[in-house]
């Protein structure tokens, strides 16, 4: 099932704090390296003549929309997938967010909590989501009438498992964001002069990289996570992950936000509060938050080809 959502000019909504009026206002400006930079994202994007961009409403995928839809109008169009395996405050962020870069947008729900290869939870578990994510996204390029489907995969993506990539190679799927050679600081530091709303947005995964690998994912188990760490967000923790170990919660928080639980009082409302959420025991990784941390569990001889 499909639902799209149509561009939102800027009258018809107040503009999001922080969102600059005009790219003049917007901050920092570029460097002639960063100008170059762009420059060669705004080819890459143009060459595709017509595109669906599989959106999360992160800053990748939002900056490569915000990019596309600049260059090519009408002929890009934004994809964001709905399941148990995305948060629902999150999917109605990215929606909020893609209208104010003034994208259309389509809503595309996914199926891979079906697929017993998914849900076995192995090290190629994200191989199957982007599988199925691809495997929804065709029909609906074809029916729009655009040329290319493309992702947010980017330069420092290559330095962690991602098994995703190999479906999305097999698949044709282009990634302007490696294309033009560029890393997260300048993916960032370009939304902040263009004025995308989630320039300094935290990397949000789905919930499933919370479950160690060999755990099954189930909704029960996701849904967990999810009221864990939106109670976490509530108590202003910006960057967290609740790594979903059966009955204990192993919190990553960024070390910065260490100091904060020596509050003896917060201390007790998190672990109330993420006992709330149905989890027994309640503990804190003193290595703070990293991404792909459960990859740590994988000895690199055991890892699929990524080929």
């Amino acid at each position: 099932m499909t639902r799209t959502i149509p561009p939102t000019s800027a009258e018809e909504e107040p503009r999001l704090p922080g969102l600059p009026v005009s790219a003049e206002e917007a901050t920092p400006l570029l460097s002639p390296a960063l100008a170059a930079t762009y420059a060669r994202l705004q080819a890459s994007v143009r060459a595709l003549d017509s595109v669906l961009v599989a959106y999360s409403g992160g800053v990748d995928s939002a900056l490569l929309l915000k990019v596309a839809v600049d260059e090519l109008g009408a002929r890009a169009v934004g994809a964001l997938a709905v399941s148990p395996a995305y948060d629902e405050q999150e999917t109605a962020e990215a929606v909020r967010v893609a209208e104010r870069i003034g994208a259309r947008l389509v809503c595309v729900q996914t199926h891979e909590l079906d697929d017993p290869r998914y849900v076995a939870n192995g090290a190629d578990r994200c191989y199957f989501c982007k599988d199925e994510l691809f495997t929804q996204l065709e029909p609906v390029r074809e029916r729009l009438g655009l040329a290319t489907l493309a992702y947010g995969m980017n330069r420092d993506d290559h330095g962690d498992w991602r098994p995703g990539q190999r479906a999305a190679r097999e698949r044709g799927v282009r990634a302007p964001l490696d294309d033009a050679a560029m890393g997260k600081a300048e993916i960032r530091a370009l939304a902040h002069h263009l004025g995308v709303p989630v320039w300094d947005k935290p990397a949000l995964a789905c919930y499933s990289s919370r479950i160690p690998y060999g755990t099954p994912v189930t909704v029960e188990a996701l849904g967990q996570i999810g009221r864990a760490e939106r109670a976490l967000r509530a108590l202003g923790f910006r960057q967290v992950r609740v790594r979903h170990h059966e009955r204990v919660a192993r919190i990553e928080l960024d070390v910065a936000d260490f100091p904060r639980l020596l509050d003896g009082a917060l201390r007790e409302r998190i672990v109330r509060e993420v006992r709330a959420a149905g989890y027994v025991y309640v503990t804190f990784d003193l290595q703070g938050y990293r991404t792909g941390s459960l990859n740590e569990t994988l000895p690199r001889r055991a890892r699929p080809p990524k080929g």
